[in-house]
């Protein structure tokens, strides 16, 4: 029976292997947070909008025209109008007819607000037919 007392340099060995697991699952998190994450983080959306080549209305022989001012003001054909009469101006300017389209035209540095308050007083005073007037763009065909 012999026994073995002197271990030599057999316990003294290094170890020249890297433990890749914990390398492995810190991967493995980072690639189910970025799976979670990735689908979260597009906010664009993609559209192609086709181009405006919209043709030109006829207008009519006499068309109304209710325009909104720097100031502000309206005016209904060429006549300046004060707000609160507003409907009874479109009343006169139509014979009453609500039917008849308002082309609606408004300086550029009037505010989005103020023409949104003035569609929702044409609303309300019963025309619907509202035409946005604007100048056309250079270029444009007829």
């Amino acid at each position: 029976m012999a026994v073995r007392l002197d271990h030599g340099d057999e316990g003294q060995t290094e170890i020249s292997e890297i433990n890749v697991t914990p390398f492995i699952d810190v991967i493995l998190v980072l690639l189910i947070i970025f799976m979670i994450a990735a689908p979260l983080a597009t906010v664009d959306v993609s559209v192609d909008l086709p181009s405006a080549n919209a043709e030109k209305t006829q207008r009519p022989d006499k068309p109304l025209f209710l325009t909104l001012k720097q100031d502000l003001s309206l005016a209904v054909g060429n006549d300046d109008v004060p707000r609160p009469s507003l409907a009874a101006a479109l009343d006169r300017a139509t014979s009453g007819d609500k039917q008849q389209r308002v082309f609606l035209r408004a300086d550029k540095t009037v505010a989005y607000g103020e023409l949104m308050v003035l569609m929702n007083e044409l609303r309300s005073a019963g025309y619907l037919h509202v035409a946005l007037v604007g100048l056309e763009a250079p270029g444009a065909t007829p």
